[in-house]
């Protein structure tokens, strides 16, 4: 434990000298280490791993404690017990040996401890019975008051006390003159229970209380200061209050000796020991002193009535005992506190549900059932250990006073029955659906006019109603409204538990529609309404495109016969400019149609109708810009010639033409085009064709797998192996086969060999790419294979030519 004083010594006053043993020499006072931990409470969890990580063994810290002066029983105390070599880590040892070694009071302990359990959550000794997730009545009531983590009975320990507060040795007061006479003291009280007053003496306190003591002070200034009680007043109080060394013994979480505060009363104490235990009595807690017993408090009156009258103030030498439980009885069903209560002797049924709170509102109180667990000298036979009471509450609560209970009893108290009397449930097409009560000789008029009545749409001509037989099936009545020559049916007479059910005409008409395709912003189906016109659908639907051909749209209709499995008829309807929303013009009469459900309306588009195509010319021409297409058949020559040509900078074989959304280059010989319209690569231009024409490049740009790649200026006549020999030739890799050439204007050619010889090589042209591929170094040649093929073919041949020579 050197190493939990050195913790909290180093925390409250920095770094400490050590003795011999390795022992903090200056450990801290316990109202520093009192208010240390309180500020601190993860000095807790510091301990812990100080004590873990020290590495010392039980014996050595044994012998250490020896040579500090602490007993030999002190480590079994704090650490409990285990092997020489093993150390507890139980959070009780832990707070144990702060208090072995003086440096807080069990108050402070007990609280400690709690807030550990709760940071950590282990099953402290000191954890009370928790509640069941079904709450049946076997919770033992009282007990969770002791589990929380809270200082709720801690007593304030710098707030003033009451003039019954009894001194005592340790106590500091404070006395306060003014008027004739300005003066304050502080007065400790000794051990041998006196304070000494400057001037007055000495003047014994012990066991008076805090007005008794005002009393003798009176007197005793009087002698001194003339003034006392007319011009010269004084006052006393308490400024720090004594601890009090008091036992708890009996079936407590943890019974032992407990230093409180002098304010403390027997509520403080059981605190401290963690509360009673399972078995522990809540109704006879005993307060002993000086070896009588003083006061028997009932914890009871404080849970159930906020009676604290019985917790009396605690002093020097208080045993607190709390014996075994009383009977013990269990309610359930309809009380507010369903649980497990203790009983005094004499108490009855009355008092057990006072306990629980009274009866709460659903609960039958005219009758319940006592399960009783059967004498052992009337038990009969085997299984019959329990019998069940029947007992009868003709006065509610009075009549209970006269049912006594016994220790183990169940007492159930049923609860009303959930069904509802007296009802009706209309439900469907009434302004105000429910259930509603009902009398005798309701009928189904009635109980419709209270449901707010019909609504307009409702369906007259049946109503069911379903019943509620004996057997509790159900059978269905139909009723009508209205009779079928429309006069009014006949009234029905309901009975208690009858559904209604009332029907609307729109539940049973399918859905009706009409759709509107073609040159329309929203085309799609719509909601058919009585009236509507193609012209109202046209609106619904935004309006038409400015393809829509202003002339006539095509209706299909469902047939009125279907005969050979005809499925619509069509026909065409007007159109003109009034049907353009956004240029209102005079609606002319003939030119809309009434709508039938399930039409199906197509607006026509002009023929061959588009939006505006165009092409961007960049570069080299006279004109460059964004050009409109005027028909669909404009070629590129048409294109350069509406820019004005060519400029005399111009590179047409360099041409730079790309198509579609990713730009994909077309190679184009412009040259050729300009020479004659009617080439093939004239193409006709479309959409977002984009045409650049560069300036003149005469560099040749050679890549790929040569030495070094680069840029060689352009000779006329040169061959492509002159390229690549400038670019430092061919790599040992190099695929000199297949070099390609892809000229300025995105033409790509490549070497044609015919038979192992190259019958075409192309020729760079100025601003052309030369591109040496790469061998793959996977492909493997096999030259036997390739030579016995040749002689084979070669073979053939002589033999062709022998037998050729021999004929002629």
């Amino acid at each position: 434990m050197a190493l939990a004083a050195g913790l909290l010594t180093g925390a409250a006053a920095g770094p400490a000298p050590l003795v011999a043993q390795g022992l903090p020499a200056n450990l801290p006072t316990p109202t520093q280490a009192q208010d240390l931990l309180q500020k601190r409470p993860e000095l807790v969890v510091q301990l812990r791993q100080r004590i873990q990580s020290s590495g010392l063994t039980r014996d050595q810290l044994t012998a250490r404690l020896r040579a500090a002066g602490y007993p030999d029983s002190l480590l079994e105390q704090i650490m409990g017990p285990g092997p020489a070599g093993a150390l507890a880590t139980n959070p009780d040892s832990l707070i144990g040996a702060v208090r072995a070694l003086g440096l807080m009071d069990e108050t402070d302990a007990a609280t400690l401890r709690r807030q550990v359990i709760s940071a950590t959550g282990e099953a402290g000794a000191g954890k009370s019975p928790t509640a069941p997730t079904v709450d049946d009545g076997s919770t033992l009531f009282g007990y969770a008051l002791f589990a929380q983590a809270t200082t709720l009975f801690d007593p304030n320990m710098g707030g003033p006390v009451d003039a019954s507060y009894r001194l005592g040795a340790g106590d500091q007061l404070v006395l306060i003159l003014s008027g004739d006479v300005e003066a304050a003291y502080t007065l400790d009280v000794t051990r041998e229970g006196f304070v000494v007053v400057p001037v007055v003496g000495t003047v014994p306190v012990a066991s008076l209380t805090l007005g008794q003591l005002e009393a003798l002070l009176r007197t005793r200034l009087a002698r001194v200061y003339s003034g006392v009680g007319s011009t010269t007043r004084f006052t006393v109080s308490v400024a720090r209050l004594r601890s009090n060394q008091v036992f708890v013994a009996g079936d407590v979480q943890q019974p032992g000796s407990y230093r409180i505060s002098s304010a403390g009363t027997a509520l403080t104490a059981l605190y401290a020991a963690g509360g009673p235990a399972e078995r522990g009595s809540l109704r006879q807690v005993e307060i002993r002193r000086r070896g009588a017993p003083v006061q028997r408090f009932d914890v009871y009156d404080y849970l159930v009535r906020g009676d604290a009258s019985g917790d009396v103030r605690l002093e020097q030498g208080d045993v607190i005992f709390v014996p075994p439980h009383g009977p013990r009885v269990r309610v359930s069903g309809g009380v507010l506190r369903p649980a497990t209560y203790e009983l005094r002797a004499g108490e009855s049924l009355k008092d057990l549900i006072q306990a629980a709170g009274g009866f709460s509102e659903d609960a039958s109180s005219r009758r319940l059932r006592i399960q009783r667990i059967v004498p052992q000298a009337q038990r009969t036979a085997e299984g019959s250990d329990r019998l069940v009471l029947d007992v009868q509450l003709p006065a509610g609560v009075a009549s209970a006073a006269a049912v006594p209970l016994e220790s183990g009893d169940i007492v159930e108290i049923p609860r009303v029955a959930t069904r509802v009397r007296q009802r009706i449930v209309v439900s469907g097409n009434v302004w105000q659906p429910g259930a509603q009560g009902i009398t005798a000789g309701t009928t189904l008029t009635e109980a419709l006019q209270r449901a707010g009545g019909l609504k307009p749409d409702s369906y007259l001509g049946r109503v069911l109603i379903s019943r509620l037989r004996p057997d509790s099936t159900r059978e269905q009545v139909a009723a009508m409204l209205r009779a079928a020559d429309g006069s009014t049916a006949e009234p029905v007479l309901l009975r208690e538990d009858d559904e209604i059910t009332v029907f609307a005409v729109t539940d049973f008409r399918a859905e009706r529609h009409v759709s509107l395709t073609g040159a329309v912003r929203k085309p799609g189906r719509y909601a058919y309404r009585e009236g509507m016109t193609m012209r109202d659908l046209v609106l619904q639907a935004g309006g038409l495109l400015p393809s829509a051909q202003i002339v006539e749209a095509e209706i299909a209709r469902l047939p009125e016969q279907r005969e050979e499995g005809r499925l619509a008829r069509t026909f065409r309807a007007p159109l003109d400019s009034s049907y353009l929303v956004d240029t209102p013009r005079a609606i002319r009469p003939g030119t809309d149609v009434v709508l039938q459900p399930y039409d199906n309306v197509l607006i026509l588009r002009q023929p061959d109708w588009q939006l505006l195509w165009s092409v961007t010319l960049s570069g080299e021409v006279r004109f460059p810009g964004v050009y409109a297409l005027t028909s669909k058949g404009e070629r590129l020559s048409d294109l350069i010639a509406r820019a004005g040509g060519l400029t005399t900078a111009a590179y047409p074989a360099g041409i730079l033409f790309e198509r579609g959304a990713n730009h994909d280059r077309v190679g184009v010989d412009l040259p050729s085009v300009l020479k004659d319209p009617r080439d093939r690569d004239n193409l006709l231009m479309q959409d977002g064709d984009s045409v650049d024409i560069p300036r003149y490049n005469a560099l040749v740009t050679v890549t790929g797998a040569v030495n070094s790649p680069v840029a060689v200026p352009y000779e006329p006549g040169a061959s492509l192996a002159h390229y690549i020999r400038a670019a430092g030739g061919p790599t040992r890799l190099a695929d000199t086969k297949r070099a390609y050439v892809q000229q300025a204007n995105g033409k790509v050619t490549a070497r044609d060999r015919h038979f192992m010889v190259f019958q075409h090589t192309p020729a760079p042209t100025p601003g052309s790419r030369v591109v040496v591929p790469a061998r793959d170094p996977s492909e493997k040649r096999d030259v036997a294979q390739l030579m016995g093929t040749v002689a084979q073919v070669l073979g053939s041949l002589v033999t062709v030519v022998v037998v050729l020579s021999r004929t002629n």
